[in-house]
């Protein structure tokens, strides 16, 4: 099970992953437009700062519900906002629980994913879109074969992987440039981020 300590913990290590790859993830940047932020907007800081003042005893409603209004409210840029939405999918799939199966984090991000593609006017494929949906969809069958939630997160991880290493081929101005989509790849690395945890109990 995944319980709050646990997502309290991965949230931090997400954090950490993607501020150390900021500057990196801010040079892939050329859509929707090449501003060069993508990696500053998708920083999860305040959520992390959040998390920190959780005790271990927490419910994963609880931290999930923390993290989510943590990252809306801090939310910049399209990515920025796309992130917060994933993570307001984990707190609704979250509610009521203390702590999340296999099942219930599958249909977590499929919340999120929802979410996210309800608020974007014109949903563009080879974006953090395309990577969140096929990373949820991985999960999704995951979940039907396997008890087990962190190997559902697994799955999800992976099938992210995958779709971001062919964002160039929806995107023409990705394949211009000879970049991954960077929102993509922000959420790639938020996501290895919790599994350094999930998997070795590393933040």
């Amino acid at each position: 099970m995944i319980t709050g300590l646990l997502f309290r913990d991965s949230i931090i290590s997400a954090a950490n992953n993607i501020s150390n790859s900021r500057q990196a993830v801010d040079a892939l940047n050329v859509f929707p437009v090449p501003d060069g932020d993508t990696g500053t907007n998708m920083s999860i800081t305040a959520a992390a700062k959040e998390m920190a003042t959780l005790a271990d005893d927490c419910t994963i409603e609880e931290a999930s519900s923390k993290c989510a209004s943590a990252l809306l409210r801090g939310a910049r840029g399209n990515s920025g906002v796309i992130l917060s939405l994933i993570f307001r999918g984990f707190s609704k799939g979250f509610r009521g629980l203390e702590s999340a199966g296999a099942k219930d984090l599958a249909n977590a991000l499929k919340e999120g994913v929802d979410a996210a593609y309800k608020a974007v006017m014109k949903p563009t494929e080879g974006t953090i879109l395309t990577v969140v949906r096929l990373a949820s969809e991985a999960a999704q069958e995951m979940a039907k074969i396997q008890d087990d939630p962190l190997e559902v997160g697994f799955a999800a991880l992976t099938a992210a992987k995958e779709a971001l290493a062919k964002t160039p081929e929806l995107l023409p101005v990705l394949k211009k440039a000879g970049v991954v989509d960077a929102g993509g790849q922000g959420l790639v690395l938020v996501f290895e981020g919790m599994e350094s945890v999930w998997r070795n109990g590393v933040i």
